[in-house]
């Protein structure tokens, strides 16, 4: 039995809003998806941007066999408290779990407190999914991609990217909207895995999230209209036709392979 911290990117309220509208929480969906490989992780969950007391858990972050960090609506560059703590604490688990893997938001978290940069993305967004990313000679002889198409597409939701990479980093993935999809790099004793989209979220969460979030998304000029909405979620109700869960999480199941699950 493998025990392992998850940390919840999105504050309180933004989940409270997700639960009132029937979608799951991140961490949810990625319970859902680490319960669909194994029953065999104890599971524990921190929410540093709300938690009152995650100082308390630093002592104990050496407890854990590996960590996963999951997304996040917040912009890193924002750094309010709640993500200057989040960035705080991020700093301790580098320094005290020796496995982590940081997904979407967590990988930019990871990626700033080991000393990179992240920035709103020039190329544009991906609107629950990222296409065409490609797995580059680092990615294929990369325990992260085992068994993963060198070519595919994704659920994703992003508008912000990794412009600079932590001293040491190994870029293993990318499109043509991100440069940085998949990234490997060592803080001390701590290897991180880090992706910027989601395999352990499903297309038709991605398209509740559209629909939950469509008033911002017109706001800030992510689509131009409800009919370009519309035709958005035809696109991705098409590829989830063609995408199985297992290769869709294989990411996933190499990170828990790497934990050496007994």
């Amino acid at each position: 039995m493998k025990k392992i911290l998850i940390v919840e990117g999105n504050l309180r309220e933004e989940n409270q809003s997700f639960s009132a509208a029937g979608i799951q929480t991140h961490t949810e969906s990625l319970k859902d998806s680490l319960a669909f490989f194994t029953d065999k992780l104890e599971t524990h969950v921190v929410n540093p941007s709300s938690d009152e007391n995650i100082d308390q858990n630093i002592d104990a972050l050496e407890s854990y066999d590996g960590l996963i960090w999951g997304g996040s609506s917040l912009n890193i560059y924002n750094n309010t408290p709640e993500i200057k703590r989040q960035i705080e604490f991020m700093r301790e688990c580098q320094k005290k779990i020796k496995k982590i893997l940081a997904i979407c938001w967590g990988m930019q978290v990871a990626v700033t407190a080991a000393g990179g940069e992240v920035k709103k993305a020039t190329k544009g967004s991906h609107r629950g999914i990222a296409s065409n990313i490609e797995i580059n000679e680092n990615g294929l002889n990369h325990p992260l991609y085992k068994n993963k198409d060198k070519k595919f597409n994704t659920p994703a939701f992003n508008f912000d990217e990794v412009v600079t990479m932590p001293e040491d980093s190994i870029l293993l993935a990318s499109n043509s909207i991100n440069n940085v999809q998949g990234i490997n790099f060592k803080v001390g004793n701590c290897n991180i895995w880090g992706l910027q989209y989601h395999p352990e979220i499903t297309f038709n969460k991605m398209i509740n999230l559209i629909i939950f979030r469509k008033k911002r998304l017109l706001e800030k000029g992510a689509f131009k209209d409800e009919n370009e909405i519309n035709d958005h979620i035809k696109h991705i109700e098409t590829e989830n036709n063609k995408l199985d869960k297992v290769s869709r999480m294989r990411e996933l199941e190499n990170w828990l392979d790497y934990l050496n699950l007994e």
